[in-house]
């Protein structure tokens, strides 16, 4: 199985199966002298941790990272960082009615297809258990990007009921199962997931990533366009279908007029009336927020019975048991902020050794 890596300088190895010993990754190309030990990146991993809450699958593992190389002293060498996490809570029984079966929905067939062989426990590489290894790999990038860029994410809707922008308040997000902005909306939420949940099935999710304090110029026209990279790193997180940047699909029902993010100068800056763009204009960063969203497919693992095929071509019934997020979305959101990171660390070395700046 090829292409576990992602980045041009700053790049990321991933490694590691759901249901394996441990998952791990390591992260090449990140500068020397940066302070950096398992507390700066503990704090992330807690967040997309599962079994906090009711909404998320009561796989308990505790997540603990522990960098094996890459620091001395406190501070990164320039070598590359080697990551790792223990599994510490698999149940790979609960797989056992689906070893030779096609889930619905699932990327069981399509590996079956490519490579005649898969890991059915949990889903082996195709698991979103993957994913904490790309939260621990930016909470590096952030450090790479400094305090001055701010990454912080939210989910933006449930299903088809979507938040309140009015009452978009950025302190809500920590403090529901949700990652949240509208309390209203994160209320009506816990009703809707706790039916959904109760019924054996799951529901999809839009999340929203934002970067601001981003310097403008990141970025490269044509192949090398920062919002092409941000929204390939998006959609390679799992169960994601969909990505925009700024208005995204939106700004096709807008006008010229309405859409062009018009300008003028203050203090001597550039400042800009509006960001239907998202921050990107040409492939390169304006110094305006970057903003994105993705959409998250519900989950596949479910309780209700669906048809399928099995290994051997027989027509099946495939219903699901093990522990299962009804909405993967959740715990989607600091995967989000992470690959953002990852794409605009990457971004940032390559602008560096470009233009010397």
């Amino acid at each position: 199985m090829s292409f576990n890596t992602f980045g041009q300088l700053f790049r990321v190895t991933t490694w590691g199966e759901s249901h394996g010993p441990s998952i791990g990754a390591v992260v090449d190309g990140c500068p020397p002298g940066i302070e950096l030990s398992e507390a700066d990146i503990q704090p992330f991993l807690d967040r997309r941790r599962p079994g906090t809450s009711r909404f998320t699958t009561q796989r308990q593992e505790p997540d603990q990272v522990k960098i094996l190389s890459g620091v001395h002293e406190g501070k990164t060498t320039g070598t590359p960082i080697s990551l790792v996490i223990e599994n510490t809570d698999q149940r790979s029984k609960d797989y056992a009615n689906i070893t030779a079966r096609y889930r619905p929905g699932h990327a069981d067939v399509a590996y079956d297809m490519k490579y005649g062989h898969r890991d059915p426990r949990g889903g082996g590489r195709s698991s979103a258990r993957e994913t904490a290894m790309r939260v621990a790999a930016g909470a590096i990038a952030r450090k790479v990007l400094g305090a001055g860029v701010v990454i912080r994410g939210a989910m933006v809707a449930m299903g088809a009921h979507g938040i309140n922008r009015a009452n978009w308040d950025w302190a809500q997000v920590e403090q529901n199962p949700f990652f949240c902005p509208d309390a209203t909306a994160a209320q009506a939420w816990e009703a809707e997931l706790d039916a959904v949940r109760k019924a054996g099935s799951s529901i999809g999710a839009v999340l929203e990533v934002i970067a601001e304090g981003v310097k403008p110029g990141l970025g490269a026209p044509l192949y090398g366009k920062l919002d092409a990279d941000i929204a390939a790193a998006l959609m390679s997180i799992n169960a994601v279908k969909g990505v925009e940047i700024g208005d995204g699909f939106a700004a096709a029902a807008l006008r010229g007029e309405e859409n062009a993010d018009e300008m003028r100068m203050k203090e001597g800056e550039i400042e800009f009336f509006s960001n239907h763009a998202g921050g990107i204009l040409g492939g390169i960063a304006t110094g305006q927020p970057i903003l994105a969203r993705f959409a998250v497919k519900p989950t596949s693992s479910i309780l209700i019975p669906k048809r399928s095929v099995s290994a051997d071509g027989e027509e099946v019934e495939v219903m699901t048991k093990g522990r299962h997020d009804p909405c993967v979305g959740i715990r989607a959101v600091p995967v989000g902020e992470a690959m953002l990171a990852c794409v605009l660390a990457d971004h940032l070395l390559r602008h560096r050794g470009q233009t010397g700046r």
